[in-house]
């Protein structure tokens, strides 16, 4: 997963993210995978990229103002890129998601559990900051065999059809060479 350093949104994420302070802090999804998917498409590193997620497991405030707190000290510190951040406390996730997306979800016990259930396996990734001047811990619980190869199923852990299915549209539509295979 070093080629991910070379989009420099990431890179920079990484090299911050210890200055929040935050407890089990990542960076995971699309910023990663998808650099993979844009250079292999011979796409610019940043191209097509939403938003660039930060996960972390607070289970001492539970709140949506906490959260919202830590967005605001997220967005203040990378102020200087061109780029949405999003930081998600993954401790409060079980207490939106079912409003949210229609389906039950129950409580996580890490920031990595929350990586475990992304909808499709492959994009199940994650990076946290190693100790100065070393690489970055990576986090894939299935591997990265189909991030690499392109492969989006659904994901077990998180077998929400509908949603896998919207998910896979959307990859598809930006990186077309990208395979759906069934359960």
């Amino acid at each position: 997963m070093s080629e991910t350093l070379q989009n420099p949104h990431n890179a920079a994420l990484l090299e911050r993210l210890p200055l929040l302070g935050l407890p089990d802090a990542w960076l995971v999804a699309g910023c990663l995978f998808q650099t993979v998917w844009n250079l292999r498409s011979g796409l610019a590193h940043t191209a097509h990229i939403k938003d660039y997620d930060l996960f972390y497991f607070d289970a001492t405030d539970l709140s949506a103002t906490a959260e919202q707190q830590v967005q605001a000290r997220a967005a203040a510190l990378f102020a200087d890129l061109p780029i949405t951040v999003e930081a998600k406390n993954q401790a409060r996730v079980h207490l939106w998601y079912e409003e949210w997306f229609g389906y039950p979800y129950t409580a996580l016990e890490s920031a990595r559990d929350g990586i475990g259930r992304f909808l499709v396996p492959g994009t199940c990734v994650g990076l946290q900051p190693g100790p100065a001047g070393t690489a970055p811990r990576l986090y894939a619980p299935y591997g990265l065999q189909e991030l690499y190869a392109g492969i989006l199923r659904p994901n077990p852990a998180c077998p929400h059809l509908p949603l896998f299915e919207a998910k896979a549209r959307s990859y598809r539509e930006r990186w077309s060479w990208l395979t759906l295979h069934s359960a």
